[in-house]
This record gives C-alpha cells, structure tokens and sequence, in this order.
C-alpha cells in the first residue's frame, strides 16, 4: 500500500486494473460466447441450470442481482425461448423460473464457453497465479 508522500499512479490502483481485467474478459466474452448473450443473461442461464427451478427473487440473489435487473434479464430470456415461469402452486404471486427445452439443449455448449472464456481470461498467468487470482476475488467479493 502506498501512504501520503508516493506520488498517485492510476495504473497502480486496484479500481482502475481490476475496470481494465474486466474490460478485456467482457472482449473475451463477447468473441467467444455462442449465443447472442449479455454477461448477466450467461450467468442467470448457468444458475437456472444449477437449481432447475428457483424463485425470481431468489435467482436474484444467486446471480448478484438486484431485483430490477434480474426481472428484465429473466424477461429477455424468456423472449428468446430460453426460459420459462409458472406461478408457484403454493404462492400465486410468486414465479418458478425454470429452462424450456431450447435453454436445456444450449447449456451444454454454454459450459464449454464459460471455460474456454475462463480459460483465455486466465492465459497470461501460471496455473498456481490463475488459482491465487480466482482465491483473492472470491475474498474480496
């Protein structure tokens, strides 16, 4: 950490590196993902598939969310065929998100992109600076 008397270098800060690590994975992403997806339409299909039905707001949660943004991203899947709600029989007011046949069919291929996406993100770091990385997000998120 810097203190008072160093001089103040952007390209030391960890907002301004962690904003350029961002913008070359969103790149990546955008070249590399198969379907026409944003990043948080990607992650709210992967975490659909992980609990195969879920709440709108608890998807929310699991996809880092808020609530208006997951209802519009659920909204735009929903418009391209790949996901589907139904009223939850124990609560009418609540909505089931789940896959349609045409989500379930992609997520295969969504898997494989995510990794290689992973994978190119990482490329420039040694397997054990890869884990060291991916351990210190998970620390500071």
């Amino acid at each position: 950490m810097s203190n008072s008397v160093d001089p103040y270098h952007l390209e030391d800060q960890v907002g301004y590196l962690l904003r350029l690590a961002s913008q070359r994975h969103s790149i990546i992403f955008q070249n590399r993902i198969s379907k026409d997806l944003t990043p948080t339409q990607f992650a709210t299909l992967i975490r659909v598939a992980e609990k195969k039905e879920v709440s709108q707001n608890q998807l929310g949660r699991l996809a880092a969310m808020d609530i208006a943004t997951i209802k519009g991203v659920v909204d735009r899947l929903k418009a391209k065929g790949l996901l589907q709600a139904t009223a939850d029989p124990g609560d009418k007011r609540r909505s089931i998100i789940s896959l349609t046949e045409a989500g379930a069919q992609l997520m295969e291929q969504l898997y494989a992109d995510g990794f290689g996406i992973s994978h190119e993100t990482l490329a420039p770091l040694k397997k054990s600076e890869q884990k060291t990385l991916l351990a210190l997000l998970k620390k500071i998120t």
